[in-house]
């Protein structure tokens, strides 16, 4: 799921985006406020978080320009409390209304209660995936076996993700990498080797052993 951040204030921007990409999203997080309804008509995103006081034009205005050409949903986050506003904010076509501050937990669910009930053709992602009776819980970002688990990083969650998600199959480096690739760093080759060897070194600590297989030349597969 693709979610376009608009926020002007870098600081709150780049919570939101960590936030977002902790649970998995694929995030753009607009720093150019000049043509933003145009960006995201062109992107075609999956949900859009739109901030109200910007420097170019109004969240209220923003809104009503996507709301003319496309149903993507929009979700205000904004330090205005009025109930005017957000009525307003519903009117111009809005799918929920949050005030900050927020609490990451209620915008993540409201996040995901957006997202079932506007893309109802979109097959839901499973939360938890289970392979050889190891158990990988997005959510939590935790893996567990026989009843004893251990917690994961960003980067060693997304490594396994991937591979649950195309178990049985080999994944390569490459893929990996693209998979792992974000807007500001670049996990190159070298960088991948560790977090491998660190989630190898995880799942030996709750007893699981070749779990992770390497194809030399080819990838790794579970």
């Amino acid at each position: 799921m693709h979610i376009v951040i608009v926020e002007d204030d870098a600081v709150i921007r780049q919570e939101l985006k960590l936030l977002l990409e902790n649970a998995l999203y694929q995030v753009t997080a607009l720093d150019d406020f000049s043509d933003v309804a145009s960006f995201v008509l062109s992107v075609e995103p999956d949900l859009v978080l739109l901030d109200l006081n910007l420097p170019e034009e109004s969240g209220f205005d923003i809104c009503s320009k996507i709301r003319a050409e496309s149903e993507v949903p929009v979700i205000f986050v904004t330090s205005r409390t009025d109930s005017m506003d957000e009525l307003t904010g519903i009117l111009k076509g809005g799918d929920d209304y949050i005030t900050k501050p927020f609490q990451a937990p209620v915008l993540l669910a409201r996040i995901g209660a957006v997202l079932k009930r506007t893309c109802r053709n979109v097959k839901e992602e499973p939360v938890s995936f289970v392979h050889r009776e190891v158990e990988l819980h997005v959510a939590r970002g935790t893996v567990r076996f026989r009843g004893v688990q251990t917690e994961l990083s960003k980067n060693e969650l997304k490594i396994l993700h991937l591979l649950f998600r195309r178990k049985g199959e080999i994944v390569s480096r490459a893929d990996m990498i693209e998979y792992l690739w974000d807007d500001q760093v670049f996990i190159d080759d070298n960088t991948l080797s560790v977090n491998i060897t660190r989630i190898r070194g995880k799942l030996a600590g709750i007893g699981i052993s070749d779990f992770i297989e390497t194809k030399r030349g080819l990838g790794y597969r579970i």
